[in-house]
């Protein structure tokens, strides 16, 4: 009988297990495959394949039964997963739907989530800025949370790794708060967002508005061939998935380039309940795993685990691994794991019209827009609030349709609109404060339909964020009025934290294990052979979006861990 434990425990074991296959996941997968590892990567929701799976990517408007829109009782039962913009009648496929994974809300947080194969890569905006030395060192400068035992030029290499790969559009516009990449040609602007630029340049030396940066592919490499992709059409629907790989997801991208390598082993369907360690052994050894679709708990076993379920998940993985040595979570040495979780402050947002540029409009569409980096505390504390925040910019004009009339004057008036006035609009992106006390934890009572507790959440704002809110419309409204903007209106929708989908933290990075749970390589200080190279592993937030800095991490880290292996240290 041993001897069919022995060739079972065989079977399932390789070299690397990736739990979670989303952008930080799919990296961790094509970078391990990459380098000669027999990988397996375990997915908690179902298979999506590229192309295949995405079921209304070619729909027309008109052939979605509720046009598009979600329906009464879809917004009835999903309360939290419909504030999210991108959740329609042609996304919610991709999307946890409330009841299904219930979490607990100490404080209102919206939780939104993508299981299944490339995770939320599917549904992103795609944003994809690099972080520079004012957020890693930023800590140490502001004394607002521990040390980053990394710095800028730490990562650059390997954000130039990855924008190659990924395919990265912007321009390079010389700003030491927003590094420069490997970019593809840049996206165009319209006449008013050059007059934005051209109005806020004459009057402020540290404000700078230029084109954002994202994952679209507008002139393809012969590395973006290789991988079957092609250029971005433009289409911007790209929630619903691209079947021409237009924009980076890992389904498109780092999944499939993983499995051409015949060493990736993908398993849907598995939700991790918790990391196995050996005490003897001093490190992990495998993963416990709940079929979704048998409920029966499975073991697989490897040399080395890489965590990337996506920021919370990693957190509620590691609370749930508890052991002799560990009885508070793997590697919880430091007593920080789950605590020290932020997030991204999008409450504010500004709009406006404009009266000029109107012999002048706008043909097709843009899957990106303008962007403010943060000017706000970077070379001195200027304001009463600690760091600051980012913007989006954006313009338009709209048409106007007179809907008066009968037969054939009603015809002819809805087929022939008039374009109305210019608008504009921006919206903020700051950056929150690690706090001790804003944490996740395991209930101790309720438990999710796998039989794993369920993750109580209790984030919040603090005064901090509500100066930077009235920071962020004093100073937009001197800019748009100076560029000449007028009936200005000012917004804060006070929304929960958690629909900036950008939550980080919980299993930081520091240099210090008394403080920190892991080093400089994104391993755990206490158990060298697990890395979490997602969301949880943030010190600090930036302004920036940080999923191009997943993507980085993903693959250095991966790079460390088989130099470590191949030299018998893992």
């Amino acid at each position: 009988m041993s001897y069919f434990n022995i060739d079972a425990q065989a079977q399932n074991t390789y070299d690397a297990i990736v739990i979670g296959s989303g952008i930080s996941g799919g990296w961790s997968a094509k970078e391990l495959t990459g380098k000669g590892l027999r990988t397996l990567v375990l997915e908690r929701g179902r298979d999506v394949r590229h192309i295949t799976d995405y079921p209304t990517t070619m729909t027309q408007p008109w052939e979605f039964e509720h046009r598009g829109q979600l329906t009464h009782e879809m917004k009835e039962a999903n309360p939290i997963i419909s504030r999210c913009y991108a959740f329609y009648e042609g996304t919610h496929q991709f999307f946890v739907k409330d009841a299904e994974h219930p979490y607990v809300q100490e404080k209102p947080f919206d939780w939104i989530r993508g299981y299944q194969v490339g995770g939320k890569s599917l549904m992103w905006a795609r944003q994809t800025q690099r972080w520079s030395d004012f957020d890693f060192d930023g800590p140490a400068r502001d004394g607002f949370a521990v040390d980053w035992p990394i710095r800028y030029a730490d990562l650059a290499p390997w954000y130039s790794y990855v924008e190659r790969f990924a395919g990265i559009t912007g321009n390079k516009d010389g700003l030491p708060n927003l590094p420069d990449g490997e970019f593809l040609p840049p996206h165009e602007w319209n006449c008013v967002e050059k007059h934005f630029q051209k109005e806020v340049a004459k009057r402020y030396k540290d404000r700078h508005v230029i084109m954002g940066r994202a994952a679209h592919i507008t002139q393809p490499q012969p590395i973006h061939f290789q991988q079957g992709r092609a250029q971005c059409q433009h289409r911007t629907i790209c929630e619903r998935g691209c079947p021409f790989g237009g924009y980076f997801s890992s389904n498109a991208s780092t999944i499939p380039w993983a499995a051409k390598t015949g060493k990736l082993t993908l398993r849907p369907n598995s939700v991790v309940h918790s990391i196995i360690y050996d005490e003897q052994k001093g490190k992990a050894t495998g993963v416990r795993v709940v079929d979704t679709e048998t409920k029966q708990m499975k073991e697989y076993y490897a040399r080395i685990i890489f965590l990337n379920a996506a920021a919370l998940n990693s957190n509620l993985v590691l609370l749930n691994s508890t052991s002799r040595r560990f009885p508070n979570g793997l590697g919880n040495d430091s007593g920080t794991l789950g605590k020290y979780v932020a997030f991204h402050n999008y409450r504010a947002g500004i709009s406006a019209e404009f009266d000029g540029n109107l012999d002048s409009t706008t043909d097709g569409r843009r899957p990106n827009s303008p962007y403010i980096p943060r000017f706000r505390n970077l070379y001195k504390q200027e304001t009463d609030f600690l760091r600051g925040y980012a913007a989006g910019f954006t313009a338009g004009r709209a048409t106007k349709t007179n809907q008066e009339g009968f037969g054939a004057d009603l015809k002819n008036n809805l087929l022939n609109p008039t374009l109305g006035g210019w608008h504009v609009g921006s919206h903020m992106m700051g950056e929150t404060i690690p706090k001790e006390s804003s944490y996740v934890a395991l209930d101790s009572n309720l438990k999710d339909p796998f039989g794993i507790p369920q993750l109580k959440i209790n984030i919040g704002y603090d005064d901090n964020d509500d100066k930077m809110v009235k920071d962020y419309q004093e100073q937009m409204t001197e800019m748009f009025t100076a560029a000449g903007f007028t009936n200005i209106r000012l917004r804060d929708d006070h929304r929960n934290p958690g629909l900036d989908i950008h939550e980080m933290g919980g299993v930081r990075m520091g240099k210090d294990p008394k403080t920190s749970m892991l080093n400089k390589w994104n391993q755990l200080h206490a158990v060298k052979n697990v890395f979490v190279t997602d969301g949880a592993s943030m010190t600090s937030t930036s302004t920036q979006n940080p999923s191009l800095t997943y993507m980085a991490m993903s693959a250095r880290s991966a790079d460390y861990a088989v130099k470590e292996m191949k030299k018998g240290l893992l």
